[in-house]
């Protein structure tokens, strides 16, 4: 299936909380997804017999300043068709539903985009740290992350 069909299954299905497909090079084409909206359409693409989106491929954080995104790259199985969603959020209240309980692989992906960019999916099981230290402070990947100078008294090499 194509993505303009994808696209056009979920405006009937949900109106105005799925923008028109964006298209910019060099990425894939993309549908944006309201934040509070993205755990429904995220479980009708599964759910839905003619979509089928049965596996989770990728889901990453990014910071695009100034707001912070997190992208899903889904794939069906059976039809072989995929499509990436794409969903914005203030850095201020930087809250997504989780999509764990739809795709158990998201759980780790949701770590890492907390852990990375601070992005809270509201809902998910366990969101602790996964690739920082648990006392760490601050989210890396962040465009104004500071490095610090010391960690627990030893020097940060950067």
């Amino acid at each position: 299936m194509q993505t303009e069909k994808i696209f056009d299954t979920l405006t009937k299905k949900f109106g105005n909380d799925v923008t028109p497909i964006l298209e910019a090079a060099p990425s894939e084409p993309f549908i944006l997804v309201k934040a509070d909206k993205i755990y429904d359409v995220c479980l009708f693409l599964r759910d839905n017999s003619e979509l089928d989106f049965d596996y989770m491929m990728c889901l990453t954080g990014v910071h695009q300043k100034p707001d912070l995104g997190v992208v899903y790259h889904l794939y069906s199985i059976k039809h072989k068709h995929k499509i990436v969603l794409k969903t914005f959020v203030s850095i201020d209240a930087p809250n997504v539903p989780t999509v764990e309980r739809i795709w158990r692989s998201a759980d780790w992906h949701e770590r890492e985009a907390w852990d990375m960019y601070g992005i809270n999916f509201e809902g998910h099981h366990n969101l602790i740290r996964i690739l920082c230290p648990y006392d760490w402070e601050g989210f890396p990947l962040r465009k104004d992350y500071v490095t610090p100078e010391e960690y627990h008294g030893m020097r940060v090499p950067y």
